[in-house]
């Protein structure tokens, strides 16, 4: 994997970490029973950015470090996923 890929991955896994994290503990305007005015009563009440953003960096490092031991170390190559066969028979050396 090159620098290049590992930055890629990691961006990858940090929005889908993202997507995951969010909906986990949120509170909306409704719950708390103070809808401001122009709002949606599905707004959040009290976003924290900030603390969201370090959770969801702390979790993708993790899985990131994951993915990337795993791609490393060869246990799961792309020939392991080429199920129909679209890159041919490797040629013995």
């Amino acid at each position: 994997m090159s620098i290049t890929g590992g930055i890629v991955l990691f961006i990858v896994v940090w929005f889908l970490t993202m997507f995951v994290i969010l909906p986990i503990r949120a509170r909306s305007q409704a719950d708390d029973g103070e809808v401001v005015p122009g709002t949606h009563a599905g707004a959040p009440a009290d976003f924290r950015l900030g603390r969201t953003m370090l959770i969801v960096t702390l979790w993708s490092v993790l899985v990131w470090a994951i993915l990337a031991a795993i791609i490393l170390s060869g246990v799961i190559s792309i020939e392991d996923l080429d199920w129909l066969g679209v890159l041919g028979e490797r040629v013995p050396n």
